[in-house]
């Protein structure tokens, strides 16, 4: 079976697991989306002291484990700068995979998620290993494919500590019988050289991620904005098969709270054969356009599907959504495309 018969339409990326139903980054968040629906995982991927791919949003673990809770590592907490940000915490690299493991998993957001911390404890932080191993089984035990779409978090910053995350990130899919452009894998990077690198030593298919904002670390002087041009997007054609970008560069929510009109940036990327995957949907209503929230909470959840369903009509290829089932239901529900689109 080959990627492109993974699924019919648009694929469905399940952002971090289904993290709007379990503290992310867990092998229970990957299990269940899969069980949703979703077409593709996404692992943000960090690595330890002696060099193991670990799933987690970011290298400082304070926010999403109980390490300020363990004595033993107190005299771990430091402060770093990371992509020109000074940050303090717990960091990845400082740990073994052992002592990570002594590491619980809680919620990020219990205000937003007080059902996801319930959770909180049960879990261990994953490696890219046992992930791929949880995805193989889910594919045997399901009958269907399902893709890993992982993403290298700072890679220029690990790499300047001698943990470089793409030898070790290539080698392991490789190792697991990934590594053609017909796999079922995105390799996903907001920095450049490191997709360029990719590119030399990985037949897999590379997303260059684009946020409204700002610019690649590594390439100071370089915005995303130039990045989206006609000759920016030809550019990335170059090294990788698609962008990510984030909501506002596909569907820009106007001053009054409202989605507004498409942008052209599909258009202009199809028209240099790449795809667009667009993050993120989450279903909560602190993060939805005014008029598709519902009720008065931030935490209540809204017409997600709405809001997925307006950005496929845009036409992107992808989404990353926290909550796996509107949006498999927006893509489910979309009109058959026409001869023209066949």
């Amino acid at each position: 079976m080959t990627a492109e018969s993974l699924a019919p339409g648009p694929i469905v990326i399940a952002h971090r697991g289904a993290s709007a139903d379990r503290p992310e980054h867990t092998l229970g968040a990957y299990a269940l989306a899969i069980e949703q629906g979703a077409d593709y995982v996404e692992p943000d991927l960090v690595i330890t002291r002696d060099g193991v791919l670990v799933a987690r949003h970011e290298n400082e673990i304070g926010e999403t484990t109980d390490v300020a809770e363990r004595p033993e590592f107190a005299g771990r907490r430091t402060t770093k700068t990371i992509d020109g940000q000074s940050v303090t915490g717990w960091f990845t690299e400082d740990f073994t995979l052992a002592e990570l493991k002594t590491l619980r998993a809680r919620e990020r957001i219990p205000e937003l998620r007080p059902a996801n911390a319930a959770h909180d404890g049960r879990e261990t932080i994953p490696t890219l290993d046992e992930i791929i191993a949880l995805v193989k089984a889910e594919e045997a035990r399901r009958g269907r494919r399902i893709g890993i779409y992982p993403e290298t978090k700072h890679p220029t910053y690990f790499r300047a500590l001698g943990l470089p995350l793409e030898e070790p990130l290539v080698a392991t899919l490789a190792r697991h019988g990934y590594g053609r452009a017909e796999d079922p894998v995105f390799v996903q990077s907001f920095e450049v050289g490191n997709l360029e690198r990719l590119r030399g030593m990985t037949g897999l298919r590379l997303v260059q991620l684009i946020a409204a904002a700002g610019g690649p670390f590594d390439r100071p002087g370089l915005s995303y904005g130039e990045m989206i041009t006609p000759e920016g997007l030809r550019r990335i054609a170059g090294y990788a098969a698609g962008i990510g970008v984030q909501k506002p560069l596909v569907v820009p929510t106007g001053p009054d709270g409202r989605l507004g009109e498409p942008t052209c940036l599909v258009a202009m990327a199809r028209a240099e054969g790449l795809e667009v995957h667009v993050w993120t949907f989450r279903p909560e209503n602190f993060f939805l356009p005014a008029d598709l929230r519902r009720g008065d909470s931030p935490a209540e959840r809204g017409d997600a599907e709405g809001e997925i369903a307006a950005f496929l009509a845009a036409g992107i290829t992808g989404l990353f959504t926290d909550s796996v089932p509107p949006a498999v239901a927006a893509v489910r529900a979309m009109p058959p495309p026409t001869a023209a689109e066949d």
